[in-house]
């Protein structure tokens, strides 16, 4: 089984509607799993199970936010495939943390 580090950015559709299903009122303390990756950096993420594949979705202050309005009839692909989402301008969402 394939074990791939994501961020939220480049979720695909497919990974961010089993994202919405699995947390539909969002991710705790308990479901976030801490590793360092090949850099020695240490990374926050949700899992996600594929048939195929294990997702590790990074933790990030927007990964709520894009679960929260990610509608799953009604979404734009970019040229890569990745689900966009725009953002509230009105919705100040700190990049540093």
């Amino acid at each position: 089984m394939k074990r791939i580090i994501v961020d939220y950015k480049k979720l695909k559709p497919e990974v961010l509607k089993a994202l919405t299903e699995k947390f539909p009122d969002g991710y705790g303390d308990d479901d976030i799993i801490t590793f360092d990756d090949h850099h020695n950096q240490t990374i926050e993420a949700v899992e996600i199970k594929t048939d195929d594949t294990v997702y590790l979705v990074k933790v990030h202050s927007k990964l709520h936010y894009t679960m929260t309005n990610f509608d799953n009839d009604n979404f734009e692909v970019d040229d890569l495939g990745h689900v966009v989402v725009e953002t509230d301008s009105s919705v100040i969402i700190d990049e540093e943390e």
